[in-house]
């Protein structure tokens, strides 16, 4: 069967003054995004003697970035920074974190390959004993890895392998030290523990008894510190050589602590407060570092030579409506859940405020960055992600018909989806049913009324659990 979604709706391209209220809008047409074609160009450079060269990179990574977040929740935030990236890139509204939490996120991204199949379906505990670790919580006893292992070929191992200088900044939540990013395919790692959230946004950062960043100063602000090192890594780059940058922010994950000056503007501009407040201003200090970043990019006259993918790694901490469900407590496979911020800018490329509704996913960063940059990755093994070139340059349409989310933290540990239909797994057996089309907030289970649906789409579960090679814990389902 081929794709069973859209292509891409269109978009006009965003200038002057207007880009926040537009940015804005594109955002919000998730539900309505509709079916025009758009043409891009190829994702090469030409070069003076009639040949091409590999495209630079750079992936920024926001913890507990919600969908909702930037479209309804605080869309009022000035973020124009963010807003710019929408308003000339393409924005994917039905993007999904493949494993939604913090660790397997990661990995899917970083490997293109499914939580299941990486056997890393739940966050990595801090100072964990052991290759694998199992949760009461989780009725199947799934055992989660502890740490990355190196045998799993990173999208940095394949861009170095193609010449590529490469660089990561930032959470990496991969296990300890020896499975840390320069062991995984990067020339260079700042910001790096094996901890999943630093003790404060303010020194010291991770706690006396850390090394990373303890030097900072006083005043400092982890986002900004982090951003700094990129632009580093940044400034030492030219037309040369292609590079990768990779920036997996801490924010704005717990502790929600803002910086003080845009808490303060926060508090007298809204009606913000507590932890929302500070969590407001945290996504602010994001936003001023995406446009730092890129101009840096700009003014070296690499930004139109520049993959540039801004992407959240799961549902946001608080009320996702009009989605259903939010980070952890249960409810991390409804859209609020799993449904994050998407956008992918390549100046004078890509064009400008398209909006694409086929399902993306984190694991389509590996094959995406890996074509960009000319790569036959004979290397890569079995990838589950699908390159998103052929939407982003205008060529085609994916090739899949479905997308499956993959957890293990309760009994909620699946969801599939196939077009509008969205199924959610149990692992007692039950499931749920839900028409995204009509119901976009998961109100109404209508497995019942779509018996037939219903089946079809366990049984395509159980058969990519099959191949993903964890049908031991797939359960006798009730169809």
């Amino acid at each position: 069967m081929g794709s069973m979604y859209p292509a891409v709706a269109s978009g006009s391209r965003c200038g002057g003054i207007a880009v926040t209220t537009r940015a804005r809008v594109l955002w919000v047409l998730s539900i309505l995004a509709a079916v025009i074609p758009t043409v891009a160009t190829p994702m090469v450079r030409a070069e003076p003697n009639g040949g091409t060269t590999a495209v630079n990179s750079v992936v920024l990574f926001v913890d507990d970035l919600g969908w909702a977040d930037l479209a309804y929740r605080l869309s009022d935030l000035p973020t124009p920074n963010i807003d710019r990236l929408r308003a000339e890139g393409m924005t994917f509204v039905n993007a999904y974190a493949a494993s939604p939490t913090c660790s397997p996120s990661r990995a899917t991204m970083l490997t293109g390959r499914s939580a299941a199949r990486l056997r890393l379906a739940r966050h990595i505990p801090h100072n964990a004993t052991g290759a694998f670790h199992t949760i009461e919580s989780d009725p199947a006893r799934f055992p989660s890895r502890n740490w990355l292992p190196l045998e799993e070929r990173t999208f940095a191992e394949a861009l170095r392998d193609r010449g590529y200088r490469t660089a990561f900044v930032g959470k990496w939540h991969l296990g300890p030290e020896a499975y840390f990013p320069i062991h995984q395919g990067f020339d260079e790692q700042h910001g790096v523990t094996d901890r999943g959230q630093p003790r404060s946004y303010y020194p010291s950062f991770f706690g006396p008894d850390v090394e990373t960043y303890a030097d900072g100063e006083v005043g400092a602000y982890l986002t900004d510190r982090m951003t700094d090192d990129a632009i580093g890594f940044l400034e030492r780059q030219s037309e040369a050589t292609p590079f990768h940058l990779s920036v997996f922010y801490y924010a704005v994950h717990t502790p929600h602590v803002g910086r003080r000056d845009l808490v303060a503007r926060l508090a007298e501009s809204t009606d913000l407060e507590g932890a929302e407040l500070e969590h407001a201003a945290m996504l602010l200090a994001v936003d001023e570092s995406v446009g730092r970043a890129r101009s840096v990019l700009e003014r070296k006259g690499l930004s139109q030579d520049t993959l540039l993918l801004f992407v959240g790694d799961q549902g946001g901490p608080f009320d996702n409506s009009p989605l259903r469900g939010q980070k952890m407590g249960g409810t991390a496979l409804y859209e609020g859940g799993s449904r994050v911020p998407f956008v992918a800018v390549w100046p004078g490329h890509i064009p400008g405020g398209t909006v694409v509704a086929a399902p993306g996913t984190t694991e389509d960063v590996f094959p995406t960055l890996v074509e960009a940059s000319g790569v036959n990755d004979s290397d890569g093994g079995e990838v589950d992600g699908e390159s998103l070139m052929p939407l982003l340059t205008g060529s085609g349409s994916l090739r899949r018909d479905q997308v499956v989310l993959y957890r293990s933290y309760e009994s909620r540990y699946a969801a599939i989806r196939v077009g509008d239909w969205k199924l959610i797994a149990y692992r007692d057996g039950r499931s749920e049913l839900y028409d995204l089309g009509a119901d976009p907030s998961e109100s109404e289970d209508v497995g019942d009324a779509h018996s037939a649906t219903r089946r079809d789409l366990i049984d395509r579960l159980v058969a990519w659990e099959r191949r993903m090679g964890v049908e031991a814990f797939t359960p006798p389902f009730d169809r």
